[in-house]
């Protein structure tokens, strides 16, 4: 057994189904392993490094497990960096394995030498080793498997390609040996009865709560509905957290910051006592006024807590196990006013959404595409967005029910995903349909290549429904609306423009189906094809770049901005203020209106 048989049958050891990856000579002893294991664990070839760490990360994500992603030294471990810092910000476990050369050449500076101690050093900080000798397996493999699972964050292991070739010889039992156990036992740390009890004074000193929770309270789902009933509180969601609690229910408001809506933001401006569970949510413009409320922080991560708020306590500890042991020393308050209001401008929210997504737009509304979306999901949906203005739609338009799963780039907000996402959550699920919500300019980074992937792999996946939907509007679309609120910039065209491509043609080139949408008309019978659909199906949508992301509650120097770039000279200055009026207005009319939801529905 060399070294390269060992690094598979312990990455199999460790239930590993999985490695998204791409070739080269660096790791070509492993690659001859995967030949004489009968590529298992699977070898998943992605376009790109870059993206074989996404579908990594994705596939953590939606399934709970330690991703595992592999590629050659040099230009390939440096590829990688991209999506294992998506990771590492968003606390996701991903495993790295990399080739370096060999060890006789190190200090040579020998080609494709890269110093890969240091480059992930910052990346992988809480494990990063070089095997070279053979007795370091499997003690290395385990602590990065074990440190990834545990920290919810990255690990690396770099291993010469000498190395990969040597014999395999485990540890013995001698002086400077280390052997080593495979598995990791669940477990969920709680905090210390006194400081419960603090927590539980100060929630139910409070007469108007507030919750925020983000991704760590995904596995505590029933506490967090059953404390929101006790407290009578509204439920905000960060936008990694958005798939904790069902949007059905009438106290959730929805998404929060930016991207966020306005009952959210309302929320945070009206309450007197805070409760954050699982988000180290980073926009403190959104939270309450730094004196206005009294606050208590739930985290597992002890160097997470008592950041963004001055919170008077901060418990550490499984959100799920931490609420058991909160609830029963909490005050059941009165659904009164306080709830009411929640639940009556969550509901006028959503009425909202509806005619914003109604407004006619040149040619067609792009929130109009995603909340047509909304009625046709199913139910065990697994939503991946990518970074731009479609992500403000998925924010806000689409509703979580179900056993529905979502994510994006939360933390580095890096554009790309959307598409290798979807790809790791269909090797992660499936069973489960997956749709991309993706931007064109992401798409041309990014997707268009990863398609391929797609089609080589969709005929494995037991469900191949995986929908790419292009909102195609020819336009780095959120970059240019931030330059004009906050610079007061108008659209720079050579920075900005993007040119039109047949992203459905491409698709059905290479095997997949896919179709053009340019009638607002075309928008739902196009949803319902591509979910009816036998193979990946990607719809290119051509929307309007003027159609605004309006924050929900545009300050006043960005309104000022906006106008600025206005009267600068924006290339698109009569459909800014057309759409961004018309936009608006719909917050503006009165609630509870009966309207149809159809496009171009006039007002």
């Amino acid at each position: 057994m060399k070294v390269s048989d060992h690094v598979l049958q312990r990455l199999r050891e460790w239930d590993v189904e999985y490695v998204f990856a791409y070739a080269g000579d660096g790791i070509n002893g492993l690659l001859a392993a995967w030949g004489r294991a009968d590529n298992k664990p699977e070898f998943i070839q992605a376009r790109h490094e870059e993206m074989a760490a996404f579908e990594a990360v994705g596939y953590a994500k939606f399934s709970g497990k330690v991703g595992v992603c592999a590629a050659t030294s040099g230009p390939g471990a440096i590829h990688l960096l991209n999506g294992l810092y998506d990771a590492k910000l968003d606390h996701v476990p991903v495993v790295a394995i990399v080739g370096q050369t060999n060890r006789s050449a190190m200090g040579g500076s020998y080609q494709q030498e890269v110093d890969l101690l240091s480059l992930y050093k910052d990346v992988a900080s809480d494990f990063c080793e070089m095997v070279t000798v053979s007795e370091q397996l499997p003690n290395v493999l385990d602590r990065a498997m074990r440190t990834a699972k545990a920290k919810r964050t990255v690990t690396a292991v770099i291993i010469p390609a000498d190395v990969q070739e040597l014999d395999y010889t485990p540890p013995t039992h001698d002086f400077k040996m280390v052997p080593s156990s495979l598995g990791m036992a669940a477990y969920a740390p709680v905090p210390a009865d006194d400081e419960i009890e603090r927590a539980a004074e100060v929630l139910n000193s409070g007469e108007k709560v507030a919750i925020l929770v983000g991704q760590g309270a995904r596995g505590a789902r029933e506490q967090v509905k059953e404390i929101a009933d006790v407290l009578g509180a509204g439920v905000a969601k960060a936008l990694l957290g958005k798939d904790v609690l069902p949007d059905t229910l009438p106290y959730v408001t929805g998404s929060i910051g930016l991207l966020g809506t306005r009952p959210s933001y309302d929320l945070m401006q009206e309450c007197d006592t805070l409760l954050v569970i699982g988000s180290s949510f980073p926009y403190t413009q959104f939270l309450p006024a730094l004196d206005q409320a009294r606050a208590v922080q739930i985290d597992i991560e002890p160097s997470l807590v008592g950041l963004r708020y001055p919170f008077e306590v901060n418990l550490v500890g499984d959100a799920g196990e931490t609420l058991k042991r909160l609830l029963p020393r909490l005050e059941r308050k009165k659904h009164g006013k306080w709830r009411q209001n929640v639940e009556k401008g969550t509901a006028r929210w959503w009425e909202v959404m509806q005619r914003r997504a109604a407004v006619d737009a040149d040619p067609i509304n792009p929130e109009y595409v995603v909340h047509a979306l909304d009625s046709l999901l199913p139910e065990d949906v697994i939503l991946a967005a990518d970074s731009g203005s479609a992500a403000n739609w998925y924010a806000r338009h689409l509703r979580m029910r179900g056993s529905m799963r979502g994510s994006l780039s939360g933390t580095l907000a890096t554009m790309g995903p959307g598409v290798p996402y979807a790809i790791g959550a269909k090797f992660a699920h499936p069973h489960r349909p997956a749709i991309a919500l993706v931007g064109d300019g992401a798409m041309q980074m990014n997707g268009l290549a990863e398609l391929i992937t797609a089609a080589k792999y969709w005929q494995q996946w037991a469900n191949p429904q995986l929908i790419v939907a292009v909102l195609n509007n020819q336009d780095l679309n959120q970059v240019t609306w931030e330059m004009r609120a906050m610079s007061g910039a108008p659209q720079f065209l050579p920075s900005q423009a993007l040119p039109d491509v047949p992203y459905a043609d491409f698709a059905r080139s290479i095997g997949l189906e896919g179709i053009r949408v340019e009638e607002p008309d075309a928008v739902e019978g196009a949803w319902q094809q591509a979910l009816a659909a036998d193979r990946p199906f990607v719809i290119d949508f051509r929307a309007d770049p003027a159609v605004p992301p309006i924050p929900p509650h545009a300050s006043l120097d960005q309104i000022e901005a906006a106008a600025s770039a206005i009267v600068k000279g924006d290339s698109d200055r009569s459909g800014m203020i057309k759409q961004g009026i018309k936009a608006k207005m719909q917050e503006m009319l009165p609630g509870h209106r009966h309207r149809e939801d159809r496009p171009g529905a006039k007002d």
